[in-house]
């Protein structure tokens, strides 16, 4: 019985390693396939993609003419943001994750699990800036007037609204930024949908330059290189 198990214990590790493997592998080479890699872009609005390493967000004017934000996403849910905050990054993930990981030290294994099986609610994070500054980090990226309407689109359907079509604020008093706030949203977190995968998307919609799949920031970021 022993030698049993263990025979089937082995085949089973192996199994599993070689599906994680690929997993990566499939990730990383979809990571490289461009979609839309020649759009032809007016020079009318300025957005940015925006990675602190691991994740990604959509930065956008926090108002012009073709949307306000701070009407949707106010000032006031924030701790210090106001009008001096000309910029707004907003990113799809975990729920669970983003209020109970703060930091990475702070990650359970619960939360990890229960995050990639897409069984978790999702939540959006917002943060104002005042100013943006291109890096290796953030990248700008001047789209149309109609591309922009189309990011405001896919970006708007993924808040989670309230019988009145408001934005629905998360309750809760983590902080990752003085200039930011979470709201309810759509759909769920998991291996095949991650925050970048969201990014990725987004930049999908408005016909920029982007990956076929990707769960990783790298990808989107060497696009824009």
């Amino acid at each position: 019985m022993n030698k049993r198990f263990l025979k089937y214990a082995g085949k089973f590790t192996v199994i599993f390693i070689s599906l994680i493997g690929f997993y990566f592998l499939l990730a990383f080479c979809l990571s490289r396939i461009t979609v839309n890699a020649h759009p032809t872009n007016k020079q009318e609005v300025a957005m940015y993609i925006l990675s602190n390493g691991i994740h990604t967000d959509i930065v956008m004017p926090a108002a012009n003419k073709a949307i306000n934000w701070t009407e949707k996403i106010p000032y006031t849910n924030t701790l210090k943001a106001d009008s001096t905050y000309h910029y707004l990054a907003i990113g799809w993930g975990d729920k669970k994750f983003y209020l109970e990981t703060p930091e990475f030290s702070d990650l359970k294994l619960a939360t990890a699990v229960k995050a990639i099986s897409g069984l978790g609610t999702s939540a959006m994070h917002t943060t104002y800036y005042q100013n943006m500054v291109e890096d290796k980090q953030c990248k700008k990226v001047m789209i149309s007037d109609a591309q922009y309407r189309k990011l405001i689109e896919f970006v708007s359907n993924s808040f989670q609204p309230d019988a009145s079509g408001n934005f629905i604020k998360v309750n809760t008093n983590i902080r990752y930024d003085s200039g930011d706030a979470f709201y309810e949203a759509k759909g769920s977190y998991s291996i095949f949908k991650t925050c970048n995968t969201w990014t990725n998307n987004a930049l999908k919609a408005c016909g920029q330059r982007s990956c076929l799949w990707t769960i990783f920031d790298t990808g989107i970021l060497l696009k824009y290189d």
